[in-house]
């Protein structure tokens, strides 16, 4: 190959291009249709499986693939880039303003900057429209490698920056993820944001990239909201201002998020909490800890009831474990080494020390360990509504789906290795069938495999991967394999849902347990009469009662269905003349199992029925003269639809059959 050639290898097909060409270049000589570049317009290049600006010069035998706006790796250079535009017009505006860190993250992005005063919601409008005129302008985000002395004269100014250096420096290993993005890789880079004229530099950043080519290449974006942060996440340092915005490859794309959020908000479960009467969270208690008023605590029942009523007919043994334990139990376990900063301080208790505990799997060991097991007897399925306690920060408890104190519905199977396989893809079966009978459909599955810290041996993790992904291709879901993503003590299944307005939630998790049955020195007897260590499986199927409840919450909108509506049906009677046929009614679906109430209170009939239908009960029963003449009701929807002069037999039938059926209207 001639010196002034180079020999690559792009998206799959061989090209040989001139020294010097960039992977921009070579892109777009290939012209359309590269495998890849359907996730929208090319906007980076990965170069030998790493992601790079455009601009990255290519060298012989290097292998090329366009990156998409649309891709996920497209998306998270957009709003990196475009938090660098909001780092720039922020201290355009405000000069005085140092900057943290600028990182992308799920749908968005965020940079965090130590100000004198907190930023208004004036200020963001003023930001957000430099922001627009940055863009306009088509900066050009430039790479260039500096020294460590280098990186410091230039940003010194800049006192969290000079922090970040450090560490990279000297302590790389406390770098965390999002500080990668400003210090990560094998040498320190700054990107210059330079004038599309005269090639100034304009702004500039420590950064690792890559970039968009130009500040004209983000399509959309909207400053969101601002708050506080502190730097690094620790409290003991300085508290920071940090502004979330939000950025998409297209003005449609980003107008279907604002909708989806904003459908959030009205869906809001800590919202709908107060306005259905369902729970609270009194300050007196205090924070993350809920409790459930009488129709939240009507739901809950019916929920747990109905899961009970599945373990019973999936063979499913019940126990019952307290609340609290002996420091012991979790040396044993290994939770004091592995999570004592989750956990809630100890108490000093006759001499002992106890802990809440923050989580039921070292007692469901004990209750396995209290006697002599045989192979006969595996699998065992053990199972609990067990509340746990776990000293969440106060920065990231969010209502029921992120709370201090909550009910796991908790099992732990112990089973023959020779069963591991058949007990998982059963158990995943078991598992997204109960989810679907409350209502959700769309699922999808990560198998988390082996990371690269572990403990155990290497044949243990291999034989648990494949029954876990045994069990996945028994199930039919889709799933995607995150290598590398497992806990350093086991491989694990997570399950995620997306809810009715596309949100994905992480429900369900089955994980293969290599240590606690080691830890406890559990065994069974072998049919040769050996001793033989279990096979521990954990699971928490909807990962906490209060965390399901509030995902159900949202994904309802409150309008529960009929079987776990708090109240099924209202009877609204004419006048009061009629209340006491009503009450007939009601008694009959009592003792059917349905919860009914009769308005019997002063409000007109209209009032009653809106009144009906803002606690988004599902059917409301009308009667007035001519339906006591007749034996009829007026059957009304929650949609509003109604039927007149139903017969009360038919009416009461229609009622029950949802409600066993498990009906959504």
């Amino acid at each position: 190959m001639p010196a002034d050639k180079l020999h690559i290898t792009l998206a799959g097909r061989e090209h040989v291009v001139e020294a010097g060409t960039t992977a921009g270049q070579a892109i777009e000589s290939a012209g359309d249709g590269l495998a890849g570049a359907q996730a929208g317009e090319v906007i980076a290049a990965r170069v030998n499986g790493v992601v790079r600006d455009l601009a990255h010069p290519l060298a012989d035998g290097d292998e090329v693939a366009p990156v998409g706006i649309s891709s996920p790796d497209g998306l998270a250079i957009l709003r990196h880039s475009t938090a660098h535009v909001l780092a720039q017009a922020v201290q355009e505006l405000h000069p005085e303003a140092k900057l943290g860190i600028g990182p992308p993250v799920e749908n968005g992005f965020y940079y965090d900057f130590d100000v004198d005063q907190p930023f208004s919601p004036d200020d963001l409008k003023a930001i957000e429209q430099k922001m627009r005129q940055i863009v306009k302008q088509g900066q050009r985000f430039s790479r260039r490698v500096v020294t460590d002395a280098q990186a410091r004269d230039e940003l010194a100014a800049e006192p969290y920056k000079l922090e970040l250096i450090g560490l990279k420096g000297g302590k790389g290993a406390d770098v965390g993820a999002e500080e990668s993005v400003e210090v990560g890789g094998a040498e320190l880079t700054i990107y210059d944001n330079l004038d599309s004229g005269t090639g100034d530099v304009r702004w500039k950043d420590l950064c690792r990239g890559p970039h968009l080519p130009t500040t004209r290449k983000i399509p959309a974006f909207k400053l969101m909201r601002s708050g506080g942060a502190y730097w690094r996440g620790s409290e003991k340092n300085p508290q920071l201002q940090r502004i979330y915005g939000t950025a998409w490859p297209s003005r449609e794309e980003q107008d279907s998020y604002l909708t989806m959020l904003a459908e959030a908000e009205r869906r809001d479960h800590r919202k709908l909490g107060t306005e259905l009467d369902l729970f609270s969270f009194p300050t007196e208690i205090g924070s993350g800890l809920p409790v459930f008023h009488p129709k939240g605590g009507t739901i809950r029942r019916v929920m747990e009831d109905y899961s009970r009523r599945r373990h019973e007919e999936a063979d499913y043994e019940f126990v019952n474990t307290p609340h609290l334990t002996k420091a012991e139990l979790f040396e044993t376990s290994g939770h004091l080494g592995w999570y004592k900063d989750g956990m809630f301080p100890p108490m000093e208790l006759e001499g002992a020390t106890y802990y809440p505990k923050p989580m039921n799997c070292p007692m469901h060991i004990l209750i396995y360990a209290s006697r002599g097991r045989s192979y006969r007897e595996l699998p065992l399925r053990l199972f609990e509504f067990g509340t746990v306690y776990r000293f969440e920060k106060s920065g990231v408890v969010h209502g029921l789906t992120r709370a201090r104190g909550f009910t796991q519905d908790d099992s732990h199977i112990f089973c023959r290795p020779d069963q591991l396989a058949d007990e998982l893809a059963s158990l995943l079966d078991f598992v997204v069938g109960l989810l679907r009978d409350y209502g959700l459909t769309d699922f999808e599955a990560e198998l988390s495999t082996r990371p690269e810290k572990f403990v155990g041996e290497i044949a243990e993790w291999d034989r648990a991967e494949a029954a876990l992904k045994h069990a996945l291709d028994a199930s039919g879901l889709p799933y995607v394999i995150a290598e590398g993503e497992g806990a350093f003590y086991a491989p694990k299944i997570d399950v995620h849902v997306k809810d009715a307005i596309g949100r994905r939630w992480q429900l369900s998790t089955l994980q293969v347990d290599f240590q606690e049955p080691g830890r406890f020195g559990i065994e069974y007897t072998a049919a040769d009469g050996t001793r033989q260590r279990p096979q521990m499986i954990h699971r928490a199927l909807f990962g906490s009662i209060e965390r399901f409840f509030g995902i159900l919450l949202e994904h309802y909108a409150g309008a529960f269905p009929p079987w776990l509506a708090p109240v099924q049906v209202v009877g609204i009677p004419i006048a009061d003349a009629h209340v006491p046929y009503l009450e007939e009614v009601a008694a009959r679906l009592r003792k059917r199992g349905i919860r009914m109430q009769v308005d019997s209170g002063a409000d007109r009939m209209q009032k009653k029925i809106r009144t009906a239908q803002q606690h988004k009960v599902p059917y409301m029963l009308l009667a007035g003269d001519d339906d006591m003449n007749a034996g009829a009701v007026s059957f009304r929807y929650r949609s509003g639809e109604q039927r007149n002069g139903v017969p009360i037999d038919e009416a009461i039938a229609e009622i029950v059959a949802a409600v066993e059926q498990r009906i959504q209207v």
